[in-house]
Parts: structure tokens; C-alpha cells; sequence
């Protein structure tokens, strides 16, 4: 019992603050994410997966070392729970992206992750289409607060454009 609560808070906390430390911070602040991510010119190929390319790497790593430093802390109380947990996380990676390859997820499944607000390719694939919606890379439910965390960054940056 104690693994799979440590692998659902490694998940869920994970995707908390990497949607929130760095994501979206991405989409306002860097451009490492939005040019990996959201060029108009890539398609399955330019990602990690299947073509080394040191840039997707990079971002694939910042965007996951929440979830890594969190696995090393969790880890203290269950070891088995924050490996779970980790490669839960790494197979939604993959699965999220495979709409590129022309998965279609079942309607089973499409109607079970809504209901347990799991992101699904179809889902994801829209917010490589349209980087202002989408947030969340596991959990639906991080979008809406995605959206207004990005609309403040942007205010932010633009009422301190001079300093940030």
C-alpha cells in the first residue's frame, strides 16, 4: 500500500511543479521548450526517441528532474513506490507522444483516463499544436491553473520588461 500511495504522490507532485516550475515558465521565459516542442517543422522523428537530438534530451530532462528529485526524496520511505512511480511517468512519456505514429487511443481507455483525469496522446498532441492550452503532463486537472500561472507570467514579464 505504502508504494502505491509514494508512486501517486511521486506523480502527482511531480507533475505539479514540473507544469509549474518549469513548463510553463518555459512558454513566458525560455525558448529551449517552445522550439523543441511547438516548431511547426518537426515531426515524430525530431524527438528524443527515435534521433538523438541534444536539444529535445535537454528539455526532456529539465522537464523530468522534478519528478527525479522527488523520486530520490521519496525513495527514503519507499523505494519500490518511487521506482514505480518514476516508471509510470516515463511510460506516459512515450505513450503521450504517440499520436506522431497514428495511435488512436480506445475509446475505453479514452473514456477511463477522462474520468481518472489522465492526459492522453490526443489531448497532448493539442498542446503541441497550441502551446497555450494543454498544461498538465499526467493530470487534465493542471490545465485551467496552467492557463492563468501563464497569462500572470505574461504580465509579469511585460510590466517588468526591462528587468526580467
Amino acid at each position: 500500500m505504502r508504494a502505491i500511495v509514494i508512486a501517486l504522490l511521486l506523480l502527482f507532485l511531480g507533475d505539479f511543479l514540473s507544469t509549474f516550475i518549469y513548463h510553463v515558465p518555459q512558454h513566458v521565459f525560455g525558448r529551449l521548450h517552445l522550439t523543441t516542442h511547438h516548431a511547426g517543422h518537426q515531426g515524430f522523428s525530431h524527438y528524443a526517441v527515435l534521433r538523438v537530438n541534444s536539444a529535445v534530451l535537454l528539455d526532456g530532462c529539465l522537464g523530468a528532474l522534478p519528478y527525479l528529485l522527488l523520486g530520490l526524496i521519496l525513495a527514503t520511505v519507499s523505494p519500490w513506490g518511487a521506482w514505480i512511480g518514476l516508471m509510470i511517468g516515463q511510460l506516459h512519456v512515450w505513450w503521450r507522444h504517440t499520436t506522431a505514429l497514428g495511435w488512436q487511443t480506445p475509446p475505453s481507455l479514452q473514456w477511463l483516463c477522462d474520468r481518472l483525469g489522465i492526459v492522453t496522446p490526443e489531448r497532448h498532441w493539442q498542446h503541441h499544436r497550441k502551446a497555450t492550452i494543454g498544461y498538465g503532463d499526467i493530470f487534465i486537472f493542471f490545465d485551467q491553473p496552467g492557463q492563468q500561472w501563464l497569462r500572470w507570467l505574461r504580465w509579469l514579464r511585460r510590466a517588468h520588461r526591462g528587468l526580467l
